[in-house]
């Protein structure tokens, strides 16, 4: 059963990674998923999905600004 835990953790990972490599393309995106994981680091109250949605809120700001 470990094997199959760190199988899934490690697919997980990778695809998160090939996720961030295609979506951090400039700065906004990275302050946006830098602050995002900070977030996520040093505090463990905010749900999920209210963080998803205050980022993506922040992404479309920032788009709206920028042209």
């Amino acid at each position: 059963m470990q094997g199959v835990t760190g199988a899934a953790v490690g697919a997980i990972a990778g695809a998160a990674f090939i996720l961030a490599r295609r979506s951090i393309v400039d700065l906004p995106t990275a302050l946006i998923g830098g602050v995002t994981l900070v977030v996520l680091l040093r505090t463990k109250k905010i749900p999920e999905p209210l963080l998803i949605l205050a980022a993506g809120a922040a992404g479309v700001l920032l788009h709206s600004v920028k042209h």
